[in-house]
């Protein structure tokens, strides 16, 4: 009976025991039955098989284990809080083990902590030495494939034959190494069995490629349309183009900016963002071009007659086409005139609008004053003025008689010398211009 009673109390108190324990440790304690009776020989027993364990494994050499009563107490320390969790998942899967007192602490040694970190490294030099073979090959393979790449991107052939121009086939060509590169980089990882670090890579680059391209976004934006422009190629060289307002020839069209030249001869860089979205007037697309002006006729003349008159004129006109007709039409009214616009159609390859206009403007007012048909200037009635010199009475002059006038023919020496400056300029940089007169045009 006093063995029974001996045997209970051991129980109750390695039940006591395993309560203060559980909560003094945040370890894994072992489960299922505790024996009654307390075996001495198998606690050295299961000391014994928990050092032994120990000292297989590294980072536990300054632990030492004691086992009372099937209740293991841990007592040292190891370099890394890491190990003190780990210790008490292993010391619970012994037989045997009831509870683990587990008083494990991490070293704030210098020396032992260092220690695991240099033979780590040293490890990591062993392999590497023992790795030079194969990344020697790796790096081989990879510098092969990078040189045929940046070769075959080099060579004119077929860039050059399937691109619409030099900027397009310039894309083809890093197009093609950036893809050589990839590729060398791959076979180099697959060789070093290290295919997992290409998508670590491939993610950081999707990363870093997603913020520059906000940051520069209106460069991306202007790149994507330089390329657009040099395939859709809306204009030609030298075509007179109107684009947000700036009139002018256009001299070249680079991979950043559409460069024209105003007829006042001075240099306008439009960016090629710009240019793409804008509405693009062509004004030497069509051969026929309307030159269009307007005329105050006195509000006494027959306006029938002055648009006669006017048509005549025009008609007589030799650089004036036939087809489309000239035509005469009433504008409106104004302050103290009928307003009448007279338009003609001419070759503008062969003649300066310019020139056109101002010879026609020039032969219609001496028809219409030779025909009595006055242009009169504004007139303003100053109320209560009197202008010194004058009186209300005053007489008109007599008109003279208009000077006999005759249509004269104009060419284009209007353009001539702008013609001179766009050639140099298009010449002084032959090849940074995207535009090719035998590129299709939308």
């Amino acid at each position: 009976m006093k063995r029974v009673y001996q045997s209970l109390l051991a129980v109750l108190l390695a039940v006591a025991l395993c309560g203060p324990l559980a909560a003094q440790t945040d370890g894994t304690q072992p489960d299922g039955a505790i024996s009654v009776e307390s075996d001495r020989a198998q606690d050295f027993a299961t000391r014994d098989r928990i050092m032994a364990i120990l000292g297989q494994l590294d980072g536990y050499s300054d632990v030492r284990a004691t086992v009372s009563n099937g209740i293991v107490t841990l007592r040292g320390t190891v370099v890394d809080a890491g190990r003190i969790e780990d210790l008490n998942a292993l010391v619970a899967r012994v037989e045997g083990v009831v509870a683990i007192e587990n008083t494990v602490m991490e070293t704030t040694d210098v020396v032992e902590r260092l220690n695991p970190a240099i033979e780590r490294m040293y490890d990591r030099v062993e392999q590497v030495v023992a790795f030079s073979p194969l990344i020697l090959v790796a790096l081989t393979a990879a510098a092969l494939m990078w040189l045929f790449g940046f070769w075959l991107a080099r060579r004119s052939w077929p860039w050059d034959r399937i691109a619409p121009n030099a900027f397009i086939a310039d894309i083809y060509r890093q197009v093609v190494r950036l893809a050589f590169i990839v590729l060398g980089v791959v076979l180099a990882l697959d060789l070093l069995n290290a295919t997992a670090l290409l998508g670590t890579i491939l993610g950081a680059a999707g990363i870093v490629g997603l913020a520059i391209g906000f940051a520069v976004r209106d460069t991306v934006e202007n790149f994507i349309s330089s390329i657009m422009l040099s395939i859709r190629q809306p204009f030609r060289p030298k075509d007179l183009v109107e684009i947000e307002g700036d009139l002018g020839h256009v001299i070249r069209l680079t991979s950043r900016a559409t460069i024209l030249l105003s007829l006042d001869g001075n240099h306008i860089r439009i960016p090629n963002a710009t240019v793409f979205k804008s509405k693009i007037v062509n004004y030497t697309r069509n051969d026929e071009r309307r030159f269009t002006f307007l005329l105050g006729v006195e509000a006494d003349a027959d306006i029938a007659e002055a648009q006669r008159i006017i048509l005549g004129a025009l008609t007589e006109l030799p650089f004036v086409l036939e087809t489309p007709k000239p035509g005469v039409w009433v504008e409106g009214l104004g302050a103290s005139t009928i307003d009448v616009t007279a338009a003609g159609w001419i070759k503008q390859h062969e003649t300066g609008i310019g020139m056109a206009k101002g010879e026609a403007i020039r032969v219609v007012k001496a028809r219409l004053e030779g025909a009595g048909i006055a242009l009169p200037e504004p007139t303003y009635r100053l109320a209560g003025v009197e202008v010194p010199g004058t009186t209300p009475s005053a007489p008109k002059r007599p008109a003279l008689p208009p000077a006999e006038v005759e249509a004269q023919d104009v060419g284009t020496d209007e353009s001539a010398a702008l013609e001179e400056i766009i050639e140099a300029e298009r010449h002084a940089l032959p090849d940074n211009d995207l535009l090719r007169r035998e590129a299709p045009q939308e």
